[in-house]
């Protein structure tokens, strides 16, 4: 049991530093999350480390009456168990007085804090927690909590977000005006090369970026899933930085890697997704069957892990503005597939059982592509009726009329600021 003296030391310190978290950039999901204040459901914010989710904690403790904060990343916690939480409790109630709202950072550091978690909730108080691994917390609360947590994921900036963060004010004018034009566009080739992670923005250290990888490869998927092959991992992490935005198959990779079966790394990329480092696309099939069985695309969370893996935006630039746009779907919570059969469709973006968009990246479309472009789109239109669709491109911006269907062209950077 840890000492309580240890767990007044811990809470009072963070009390004070949650009092100085200086200028932040107002986020586009934090007035979302705030919406659901008045529901009784427990709110749970997840995404990857480093994103963004501690701040958006802290912004809304210092707009919330009657709260109270725990961050279990501390390393003090190492040795915190279940039964701690009853004294942990009672140091909360002694420091913040009585608390109604609790705010709980990685929460799921501690083995069994769901059943804390609901006593609370059983108790009438309003909970906030976070986490930057979605399947352990979707499993744990979905246990004791079913129906009653409302999830939302954060992303590294958006960027708009990024606009924001470098004290530049969009209007939709401002793609009209030569001077605002081509500020925007230098904005966004910076975006494109350095992400969107906060600290690394403030500070511009690479090694930075370095470490949230290793923390997130060391902490979050090696140590978290007790992985023995750690060579094959990293291995497998490089491999797919260097072929983002491409297809591939378990069995492909299975041989790349030198492995005897293509479970290990079906497995092992279901941790990477766990962890939001990637993310798989899968191919829109009617049948279910041949949709898990058709080769997979995969993308990366943010493109500053793209020097680790040497990846760098002049050598790949449609790669990255497809990484991109696909990241910015997830962002706006669209249900994306991609399309493949005579033609091929970057993106199908799926609402209730009917595909609406059609969606092309492409960095320019030339004369030499444009036929590809514009047919791959064409057939997966005519497929699903759909009547629009676009191709996003990196600076060009018009409008195609071919047999009957509708195609616009817009560059990425004023497609990312439309919503």
């Amino acid at each position: 049991m840890l000492n309580k003296d240890i767990l007044r030391q811990i809470v009072l310190q963070q009390k004070s530093e949650n009092l100085v978290i200086g200028e932040i950039v107002k986020r586009g999901i934090s007035l979302e999350i705030l919406n659901w204040f008045k529901d009784n459901r427990v709110i749970i914010i997840t995404g990857i480390r480093r994103s963004g989710k501690s701040t958006i904690l802290k912004q809304m403790i210092r707009d919330k009456a009657d709260c109270c904060y725990v961050n279990f990343e501390d390393e003090r916690f190492i040795d915190f168990k279940a039964q701690d939480f009853e004294q942990l409790n009672e140091v909360l109630i002694e420091v913040y007085g009585s608390p109604k709202i609790y705010f709980f950072d990685e929460i799921q550091n501690i083995e069994k804090f769901e059943t804390f978690v609901r006593r609370l909730q059983d108790q009438g108080k309003k909970l906030v927690i976070t986490g930057s691994n979605a399947s352990l917390l979707s499993k744990e609360l979905g246990t004791r909590l079913t129906g009653r947590y409302k999830s939302f994921e954060v992303y590294p900036f958006s960027f708009a977000e990024y606009l924001s963060f470098k004290k530049v004010k969009y209007e939709k004018e401002h793609s009209y005006i030569a001077e605002k034009k081509v500020r925007l566009i230098k904005l966004f080739d910076e975006y494109s090369s350095s992400g969107g992670f906060p600290e690394y923005l403030k500070n511009n250290d690479k090694e930075y970026i370095r470490t949230l990888y290793e923390n997130i490869l060391y902490r979050d998927i090696i140590a978290r899933y007790s992985i023995k092959r750690q060579k094959v991992i990293k291995e497998l992490v490089n491999i797919l930085t260097i072929n983002v935005s491409s297809l591939f198959t378990y069995n492909s990779l299975k041989k790349t890697l030198g492995l005897a079966n293509s479970i290990t790394v079906k497995e092992y990329i279901s941790y990477l997704n766990n962890s939001y480092l990637f993310f798989e696309l899968q191919k829109f099939d009617f049948s279910v069957r041949k949709q898990l069985n058709s080769p997979k695309k995969i993308y990366l969370i943010d493109t500053a892990f793209n020097m680790i893996g040497g990846l760098n935006f002049s050598m790949n630039k449609g790669r990255i503005l497809e990484n991109i746009v696909f990241i910015e779907l997830k962002r706006r919570n669209k249900e994306v597939y991609y399309y493949s059969n005579k033609n091929e469709c970057d993106f199908l973006i799926k609402e209730g059982t009917k595909i609406k968009m059609a969606l092309q990246v492409c960095y320019i479309l030339s004369d030499d592509d444009k036929e590809r472009e514009v047919n791959g789109l064409l057939e997966a239109m005519h497929k699903f009726k759909v009547k629009e669709s676009l191709i996003l491109t990196y600076e060009q911006e018009s409008e195609l009329k071919i047999k009957g269907k509708r195609i616009r062209v817009l560059p990425v950077w004023k497609w990312l600021l439309s919503q």
